[in-house]
């Protein structure tokens, strides 16, 4: 029997389990990874309405991957929401002092698709400015970012979705899932660190929109780098298991291989 490798998800808790680590999970699974979690926020919604989200204390959470790595060997994380960059540079460091060549994909989940918005700017310049400087920190901790469209524009204020996404390849590798462009719905792109860049057109023609999609993705593609493929294949694997939950069904909760 092959061994499976240990992916950890830091996530939120989705009720409907469409989105945040269960979803994580679910895929890490259907991947023939095995799946662990660590809980960053208590979410109140379903699948097409967002009510809350209690934040989890940062010392839980790091509780949580503590007891986790003293247990498991785990060489390839996947983060989704997370309070804020402060507390995801927090929770970063923690990990990579477990293991400092762990592998992190990041899903920078800015808002909800029910508008709900987790990271604020309240209008503030110079808090725009602090957050800014914090996520540039967790770029050169990471591996792979996997914003959408809506979520690229917001990270960097003062520049142009080109110059942003040049910036960002600059100090990691980037996947930009194109779900949310106005034109070619659906097309991704993938821009390596070494300034290399790849397209990924859609296949499927049977494609509908699902809750947690950008969940499925990433967590697709950090299972596909723990089975061993290289970040290009893993992300063509990725975008392609992604179609098939959402050809899966006509609802917005898809459905998993087993």
């Amino acid at each position: 029997m092959i061994k499976r490798p240990y992916i950890l998800t830091i996530a939120g808790f989705d009720p409907s389990n469409g989105a945040g680590l269960t979803a994580d999970v679910k895929t890490i699974e259907a991947l023939k990874g095995y799946g662990l979690s660590v809980c960053t926020a208590n979410t109140i919604q379903n699948d097409v309405e967002f009510a809350s989200c209690e934040w989890i204390d940062f010392d839980v959470i790091k509780n949580q991957i503590d007891i986790l790595f003293d247990r498991f060997a785990i060489d390839f994380v996947k983060i989704g929401i997370v309070q804020n960059w402060e507390v995801l540079n927090q929770i970063i460091d923690v990990v990579l002092e477990k293991n400092n060549a762990i592998k992190i994909v990041l899903d920078p989940v800015l808002k909800s698709s029910s508008d709900f918005d987790f990271h604020s700017y309240n209008g503030d310049l110079n808090n725009q400015n602090t957050i800014e400087k914090q996520f540039e920190e967790v770029l050169h901790k990471i591996y792979l970012l996997t914003p959408n469209y809506n979520e690229i524009e917001r990270l960097y204020t003062g520049k142009t979705i080109e110059e942003t996404i040049a910036h960002i390849a600059n100090k990691t590798n980037l996947f930009l899932k194109g779900g949310h462009r106005k034109e070619t719905i659906g097309k991704d792109e993938l821009f390596t660190s070494d300034e290399k860049q790849f397209v990924f057109n859609p296949k499927r023609q049977n494609i509908s929109e699902k809750h947690g999609s950008g969940c499925v993705l990433s967590s697709a593609i950090i299972t596909y780098l723990a089975l061993g493929f290289p970040l290009l294949k893993a992300c063509y694997r990725g975008k392609r298991y992604t179609e098939k939950v959402l050809s899966s069904n006509n609802s917005l909760l898809g459905y998993h291989r087993i």
